[in-house]
């Protein structure tokens, strides 16, 4: 048996970067965490990598040999945003609706998250790869998963055939907005509110 064997059966160098890998991952998200909540608390031009560092108890080296700049950083951190979407049971347009829309204004109602997307509006214009990010990432996955459930009601007979899917799930997902943006109060009736009134113009007669 040479050197090297003998290192992996002793748990040598090979087996002690295996056990190293759940660190580095650990680190990473760490730093991604840290990213967010400066990005929410200070904005994107005052965010800077030792801040990040320091939150994320990591050293500076340890950002730049994932990433070559605060933006790249940040791209990869809204990308972490793009959490696991509510499955539509199927049972009926209207209950799925209204899981749906439920969760995601529980979701949304998140203070960093809130923040974070209001800086992402505002700084979109200077920043365009990351409010591109955020839409690719967050918003175009919950839109879809609405509008695949309206296409499955127009499928099933349970919405009008003429119902305008871009439409329905704009107006759905406005909601969402109008309860970022205080404008309404998404407590536990406000998904079903929602939900209801538009399945007055879309349900099939």
């Amino acid at each position: 048996m040479d050197s090297h064997d003998s290192a992996v059966m002793a748990g040598g160098p090979v087996a002690a970067r295996r056990r190293g890998r759940p660190r580095s991952a650990a680190a990473e998200q760490a730093i991604l965490a840290a990213a967010l909540e400066l990005f929410a608390e200070c904005g994107p031009d005052a965010l800077g990598i030792e801040q990040v560092a320091a939150r994320a108890g990591v050293g500076k080296a340890t950002i730049y040999r994932r990433w070559p700049g605060k933006e790249d950083m940040l791209l990869d951190a809204i990308g972490s945003l793009g959490s696991q979407l509510p499955v539509p049971q199927g049972r009926s347009v209207r209950a799925d609706l209204v899981a749906i829309l439920d969760w995601i204004c529980r979701e949304s109602a998140d203070p960093r998250r809130a923040r974070l997307f209001a800086l992402l509006q505002g700084e979109g214009v200077r920043y365009p790869r990351l409010l591109a990010r955020y839409v690719d990432m967050v918003v175009e996955p919950r839109r879809e998963v609405v509008a695949a459930v309206l296409r499955r009601g127009v499928a099933t007979g349970e919405l009008r055939e003429n119902t305008d899917i871009e439409a329905a799930t704009t107006l759905l997902y406005g909601a969402v907005l109008a309860s970022m943006a205080g404008q309404a109060q998404a407590d536990a009736r406000y998904a079903r509110r929602m939900v209801e009134e538009l399945m007055r113009g879309l349900a099939a007669r």
